[in-house]
């Protein structure tokens, strides 16, 4: 496990590399996991989409995210300070579809 690895069994090392890992990185667990969609803070979505280097065009109330290379054009739009699930949805599709989200990816 790297630089992080204490010797003292897979359980611990898990648990203490989770203390590294960034809200960013979490948020980014929880879209790809897809069990909380409806519970995904729409200023997070906004701030992961920025970190892929999505650019961020906003009218009104619609945040409108491109990126070079990636064809989809995401119109994300907030429900309260939620973002709404099935924009959620769109994104996980984007972000698996161009293997979005590695250590490249991420400015």
């Amino acid at each position: 496990m790297g630089d992080a690895d204490t010797g003292l069994g897979s359980g611990y090392d898990e648990a203490l590399e989770m203390l590294y890992v960034s809200e960013q990185d979490r948020l980014l667990l929880r879209i790809l996991r897809g069990t909380s969609d409806a519970n995904i803070p729409f200023d997070s979505l906004c701030r992961l989409l920025r970190r892929l280097a999505f650019n961020e065009r906003i009218r009104g109330s619609h945040h409108i995210f491109t990126k070079e290379g990636i064809e989809e054009i995401l119109n994300l739009q907030p429900k309260g300070r939620q973002a709404k699930p099935y924009q959620v949805k769109q994104v996980r599709r984007v972000i698996l579809k161009y293997r979005l989200g590695g250590p490249t990816d991420v400015s």
